[in-house]
Order: structure tokens, then C-alpha cells, then sequence
């Protein structure tokens, strides 16, 4: 890139000759913006399925300011609509290799016009219905009443509502939404989470699977997923998949297992919104979210980055270290006014895996009691079995692959109020012929994990 004394080879070249310049006929978004300098953009944008097919310019200015014109719409054909919005000033001027400092205000000229003609798009693009759930896809413009896209509050920028547009847009698609929860470490609340959207995919239902352990992911391993990585196709992240079950954590984007992540709290609310707002879930059944322990950021961000969640399940062990600590996340919960779906005592005994006996090694029967006073649901006990330690090093979901054990038929426990919690809002389940809440799943159900 070049200096600010002198132009760059993009810049010399489209003086003379741009790109993209006269009026486009048939446009779905235009604007036209004469700057402080007396010069007028104009810039036209044609999109398809959210994305910018064409994009052209015209201005009565000088160069610099038909080269910014000429290179904001080169940048945004191939782009969707609100990643087109964001282009800035910067972006124009290092594509065109520099301008001088007199004119650097001429890419200001491009980036806010063509942000002016993408928002205009989205103002007059037409619903386009999908199949699939039977909702419209752009944001504001589908028949529910409680749509939050419909609405902006007052202060809130452009900028801002394209970004909550996209976030709808996404989770939209998803019919429920399950936080995972623990007041404090080490009571195996990741394997619960990985177990239940196991269970939710073996009962036949559409599954992804969100990590927001940002400083611990262990998702990937108790999935065998280890040293792969996410892809981008079409500007979204792809999440990987295991059979119905998809995939997402930071774990996944990291270069190492070893790899520590040291974010303060502004980065991670970042990257949990982009794991909500730019990965392609497709339409799910339930999205199941591992959030770490406690009551901090990451939670809380869930919470906030997704008002109309179903509710959370909150892991516990039976000790009383472990409930005083839950009673906290119940509370939390209410104060977000956040539904509590039930909770997991964890660890409740231990299942012989010769005879099947349960002992009880850390108490039992705490959980129960702590959900009776607290005045929550209370989902189930799971006992531990030492191949549930195993399943989790080998990466190998522990409900499948031992879906005869105790502890198996356990977790199925636990799902089962979960999935008629789904069907009584409306928008949940059809009845699901391989799992009978007394015997579980039909061996074979879906045998692909």
C-alpha cells in the first residue's frame, strides 16, 4: 500500500478507467449522497437470495472519488447484504493501494453511499418463503406478531438493527434453545450437555450443539472432533457434524489442544454472537448450549443474545458445596427472566457395571430436594459409570454406544420432559416413535454416531 502522498495502482488506474459506472436498471437498493466537498455519489445494488449479484456507480466527482466509487462496488458484488453494509472507508482504500490524505474522504463518500444503498435493499426486498418451517426468512417481514425484528427501540443505529436482523435471522430457525448450566466446575456439566443433544438426536430431532466454554472447550474431544476446524462457505461458518448432531466450539478454531485463550469480557460476548450470527445452523429442532460454570459473561451473553430461549438445565452433584452453588444459578436465571427447565442431580451414586447395583458415594437425593425448595422441576438422577469417563477419551457419545447401561437410560430420563416441554409451546415435536420414556430409545434408532 502506498503512502498517503501518492496514489495506488488501483486508484491510478480506475481514474481513467472504473468499473461498474452508469445507472442499473432493475435495482432493489440505491442511494444517492453529495459530501461536504460538493461531490455526489450515486451507487445501485441488484441482490438475490441475500446476496449482491450487481452493484454500479456514478458520481460527478473528481478521481479519487470515481475510483472510491468504482471499488466499494467491486467490493460488494459476492457479498451478502449486511457484510456488504460493513464495508468502510479502509477496506476501499487498501483494495485501491492507497490515496493521498486530501482524498481519503472520497472512500468515506463510497462506504457510506453503498451502506445507504445496501440498507435501502433491505427495506424493499421481497419475502421469500421458505419450505422449511414455513417461516420467511428476511427479518421483519415474516407473519409473527412477536417478531423481534419488527420493532427497533429508538436510539438504535442502522448498523445495529442489520446486525439484530442477521442474529433473528439465524435463530429464527431454531425452535428451541437449551443453556446448560453449573454453579461451579468439575460437576460434569459438558457431558450432560453432550449427552442430552445426543439423546435429543437419537429421539429423532434436528440437533446442533454450541460450545461457549470459551477458556475450556471440551466438547470437541468428547466428540472425537480434535484437530478439526470449521469452514467458511458463503461468508458463514459451517459447523461440523456427527450424523444429526451439529457442531460448534472454540475449540474448533484454535490451532492447538493446548492453545489458552485469554479474552476479557467484550471479546467473548463478540464470539459468542458471531457463533449465534454467523454460523449456518439451518433449521433445527434444538440448539443445546454448553455455557461454563457460574454466572458470568458467557452466560449472561447467551441470555441477552437470546431473550425467547426455552430455559436452562442446571447440573448438580448431590453435595451440598455443589447445591448451595446451583441455587445461585437458579436465581440467576429468574433474574434474567430465564425459565428453568429442570435440574440434573449428576453423579448420584455409583452403577456397577458387573451388577448394576447403585451405591451411593457422594450422597443422593440433594438435587431432588434442593428443586422442591427452590420450587423447580426436577429432570432426573444420573448415576456415574466409569465408561462414561471412557466414551468421553475415546470421543464417543457415551448414550449411544452404551445405550443399555443404567446410566444410559438415565440421560433418556432426563430428555423426556424436555421433549414435552417442547411439544406443549406449539412449535416443538411431533410424536417420536423410537423413544418410550420407560425403555428408552429402539436399539438402532439412528445408528450413525
Amino acid at each position: 500500500m502506498s503512502s498517503g502522498n501518492e496514489y495506488g495502482p488501483g486508484a491510478i488506474e480506475r481514474f481513467d478507467h472504473p468499473r461498474n459506472r452508469g445507472a442499473l436498471r432493475d435495482a432493489t437498493g440505491h442511494a444517492r449522497i453529495t459530501g461536504p466537498c460538493g461531490d455526489t455519489m450515486e451507487i445501485w445494488i441488484k441482490s438475490q437470495d441475500g446476496r449482491i449479484t450487481e452493484a454500479t456507480f456514478d458520481t460527478d466527482g473528481c478521481g479519487p472519488t470515481i475510483a472510491s466509487g468504482s471499488m466499494a462496488t467491486e467490493l460488494a458484488i459476492g457479498k451478502g447484504l449486511t457484510e456488504a453494509a460493513q464495508i468502510r472507508q479502509e477496506d476501499i482504500i487498501e483494495a485501491l493501494g492507497g490515496l493521498t490524505e486530501a482524498s481519503r474522504h472520497c472512500a468515506l463518500l463510497a462506504a457510506n453511499t453503498l451502506k445507504a444503498a445496501v440498507i435501502d435493499g433491505l427495506r424493499q426486498r421481497t419475502v421469500e418463503t421458505r419450505q422449511a418451517n414455513r417461516r420467511a426468512t428476511t427479518c421483519g417481514e415474516c407473519e409473527q406478531e412477536d417478531c423481534s425484528a419488527k420493532t427497533a427501540p429508538p436510539d438504535e443505529t442502522e448498523e445495529q438493527r442489520l446486525e439484530r436482523q442477521a442474529l433473528a435471522s439465524r435463530l429464527c430457525r431454531i425452535r428451541h434453545k437449551v443453556l446448560v448450566l453449573s454453579g461451579k466446575g468439575g460437576v460434569g456439566k459438558s457431558t450432560v450437555a453432550v449427552n442430552l443433544a445426543v439423546s435429543l438426536s437419537l429421539a429423532g430431532k434436528r440437533v446442533g450443539l454450541l460450545d461457549v466454554d470459551i477458556h475450556g472447550p471440551s466438547i470437541p474431544r468428547m466428540l472425537g472432533l480434535e484437530g478439526q476446524r470449521l469452514e467458511v462457505e458463503n461468508q458463514a461458518l459451517v459447523p461440523l457434524e456427527i450424523g444429526d448432531l451439529k457442531v460448534v466450539s472454540i475449540g474448533l478454531l484454535l490451532s492447538g489442544r493446548s492453545d489458552a485463550v485469554i479474552w476479557r469480557g467484550p471479546l467473548k460476548m463478540g464470539v459468542i454472537k458471531q457463533f449465534l450470527k454467523d454460523v449456518e445452523w439451518g433449521e433445527l429442532d434444538y440448539l443445546v448450549i454448553d455455557s461454563p460454570p457460574g454466572t458470568g459473561d458467557e452466560p449472561l451473553s447467551v441470555c441477552q443474545l437470546i431473550p425467547d430461549a426455552d430455559g436452562a438445565v442446571i447440573v448438580t452433584t448431590p453435595q451440598e458445596v455443589a447445591l448451595s452453588d446451583v441455587r445461585r444459578c437458579v436465581n440467576f436465571c429468574r433474574q434474567l427472566r430465564m425459565s428453568v427447565l429442570g435440574v440434573v442431580e449428576n453423579m448420584s451414586g455409583f452403577a456397577c457395571p458387573q451388577c448394576g447395583q447403585v451405591t451411593d458415594i457422594f450422597k443422593a437425593g440433594g438435587g431432588e430436594r434442593m428443586a422442591g425448595e427452590m420450587g423447580v422441576r426436577f429432570l432426573g438422577r444420573i448415576p456415574i459409570d466409569p465408561r462414561i469417563a471412557q466414551a468421553c477419551d475415546d470421543g464417543r457419545p457415551y448414550v449411544h454406544h452404551y445405550a443399555e447401561t443404567l446410566t444410559a437410560r438415565a440421560f433418556q430420563q432426563v430428555i423426556a420432559p424436555i421433549l414435552g416441554h417442547g411439544s406443549k409451546t406449539g412449535t416443538g415435536s411431533e410424536p417420536t416413535p423410537d423413544y418410550d420414556p420407560e425403555n428408552g430409545f429402539r436399539r438402532g434408532a439412528c445408528p450413525r454416531f
